[in-house]
């Protein structure tokens, strides 16, 4: 139980000392120790050293820690200004810092064995220089080997801890190159499985609609019924358009596969121009009321969303709204998404169903106004959705020319 308990406030403790390391204080605390704890350890040494007695040792020794606040941004010249607190102080901690930060940012090899030498010259020689007593070959050779190691261990260190930055440094930028060819490697098998789903898309659809359009023309050739044979006109000629919609979605798709030769020839897409005969062939109780000439705004991917959004506003009324009468209104504004600037305003509006018409039994996925709602985003627009209080639909979206 005694165990139990010690455990526990171990660990209540360590997640203390966790959450301080993570909070303002534990990062302001990462930030200043690295810079004041050489210095207070230097000031330390000063004053073990030499006391309060020796104002000229201690005063030099002091001056050499305090310069150790600036030896990241000026490391040559701090080191220099500990030259003399151990010549004269006889202290070590500060020489060695600075020895090692100019080793750690300023690796010049010149420039290290000047300061090795220096630094050995002011640790061998004695202060003052008339205490040196030359005869003393053991001792001087003592003093001397004391004086190499003081000075090797600290560019050691500061090579070793310069030398493991740039491995991490390089070791950060390889994986980062890796994460790039990862995601090129995952583009291009996108790209490859886009094209590919394009050719099958291609194969199934055209032919669906290939014989569709067969069909339709041989209803338009035999049947004597006008309204059939208008009907059957009208089923070829969506054919038509599908079809050449569909070549241009898959030629887009082949082109962004690297087959750019088969974008060029593209069949153009449809915009507002086309409008009116979508209008016409909808099938529907549509009034339309516009107040856009088509290319006036001069962006025509804003009038091919419109266009779309036209068109599967349509389709919904189709599916879920028989017999409804609907109005389809695009006008120009001076204003949309609550800024100033020219764009386009649509609005479908459908009422409610007839209810003797029969529902017509057709797919859908419901992403139809999602889609339309992602499109109307990426252009800087903006689109909504809702039911009506008699009954009905309304489907409304904003396009700023600028986004074209």
């Amino acid at each position: 139980m005694v165990r139990s308990g010690g455990g526990r406030l171990l660990a209540r403790g360590a997640a203390r000392w966790r959450a301080f390391a993570a909070g303002t204080w534990g990062r302001r605390l990462r930030r200043i120790a690295p810079v004041v704890v050489p210095v207070l350890l230097a000031i330390a040494d000063a004053v073990l050293v030499n006391g309060l007695e020796l104002a000229l040792e201690l005063g030099v020794s002091v001056v050499a820690a305090a310069a150790l606040l600036l030896r990241r941004r000026f490391p040559l010249l701090v080191f220099l200004v500990t030259l003399p607190g151990l010549y004269i102080g006889y202290i070590w901690f500060a020489p060695m810092i600075g020895l090692y930060t100019l080793a750690a940012r300023r690796p010049g090899r010149r420039r290290l064995g000047i300061c090795a030498v220096l630094l050995i010259a002011a640790h061998f020689l004695p202060y003052p220089i008339s205490d040196f007593e030359l005869t003393a070959y053991r001792e001087n050779t003592l003093v001397l080997i004391d004086a190499c190691v003081t000075s090797a261990a600290p560019i050691a260190l500061g090579l070793l801890m310069r030398t493991r930055r740039e491995l991490a440094s390089r070791v950060e930028d390889l994986t980062r190159s890796l994460r790039r060819e990862d995601r090129l490697l995952a583009d291009r098998v996108k790209t490859t499985e886009r094209a590919r789903l394009a050719r099958e898309m291609h194969d199934v659809v055209a032919h669906q609609v290939s014989l569709i359009s067969l069909q339709a023309g041989a209803v338009q050739v035999s049947t004597e019924d006008e309204a059939a044979r208008a009907g059957a006109r009208t089923i070829r000629e969506l054919s038509v358009r599908t079809l050449e919609e569909l070549r241009h979605m898959v030629g887009v798709l082949r082109a962004d596969g690297g087959d750019g030769g088969e974008a060029s020839g593209l069949a153009p897409q449809p915009d507002l121009e086309e409008l009116p005969r979508l209008l016409e062939m909808s099938a529907l109780d549509v009034t339309y009321e516009g107040g856009v000439v088509a290319g006036a705004g001069g962006a025509k991917t804003v009038e091919r969303a419109a266009f779309r959004t036209v068109q599967e506003a349509l389709t919904n009324v189709r599916k879920h709204a028989p017999g409804a009468r609907v109005r389809v209104r695009v006008d120009p504004a001076d204003e949309v998404c609550g800024e100033a600037g020219p764009g386009l305003r649509v609005e479908i509006r459908n009422g409610p169903p007839d209810a003797t018409a029969t529902a017509p039994v057709l797919p859908g996925g419901g992403h139809g106004l999602v889609g339309l709602r992602e499109r109307a985003q990426s252009l800087g627009g903006t689109l909504e959705a809702r039911h009506t209080s008699d009954g009905g639909f309304v489907v409304r979206a904003e396009f700023p020319y600028g986004a074209g």
